[in-house]
């Protein structure tokens, strides 16, 4: 990841199922300048991880992914974000279940907005979603809580390049 002017900076988040293995989908991508896992869409401020993974919060976990939009844009993020995970399941991603698991798109602006609902449009148009729905929610950013360091590019620091490596 290259640093780049702050004029040049956008924010996407991403809920996919376990935050470990979306960061890495995005961390090194051509104009991604940070990635940082965390949770949002609860009720509880301040959650941990234990937290969350009880259920109680209403979080997600998610990956909140600064971008250059001069380098790379939010459409092409969300083309990763429909690669890297099964739109289909609905709270879970694989053998991970829970609501914090679920597959979300916090949009930050209403541009964000209309391009996620239009990928998620032609995304259940495509063969490869015939007869299942896509159960990805688009929701509004809310208030943004970083998980705890040892979370933080979890896989990087292990050397693995996915949760099931």
């Amino acid at each position: 990841m290259e640093l780049t002017d702050n004029r040049h900076r956008e924010k996407a988040t991403f809920g996919a199922g376990c935050f470990w293995g979306v960061e890495m989908a995005f961390h090194n991508l051509e104009g991604v300048t940070g990635t940082t896992v965390g949770y949002m869409g609860g009720h509880v401020e301040n959650p941990t991880y234990q937290d969350v993974c009880s259920g109680r919060t209403g979080h997600a976990e998610v990956v909140q992914v600064e971008f250059d939009p001069t380098r790379i844009s939010y459409d092409q993020l969300l083309q990763v974000f429909w690669n890297a995970h099964d739109p289909t399941q609905f709270n879970r991603q694989g053998p991970d279940v829970g609501s914090q698991y679920r597959s979300v798109i916090f949009f930050h602006t209403g541009e964000q907005r209309v391009i996620a609902e239009t990928t998620k449009e032609n995304w259940q148009q495509s063969p490869e979603f015939s007869g299942r729905a896509i159960m990805t929610r688009i929701a509004p950013a809310d208030t943004f809580y970083p998980a705890e360091e040892h979370h933080q590019q979890y896989l990087l620091k292990r050397g693995a390049a996915s949760c099931r490596a």
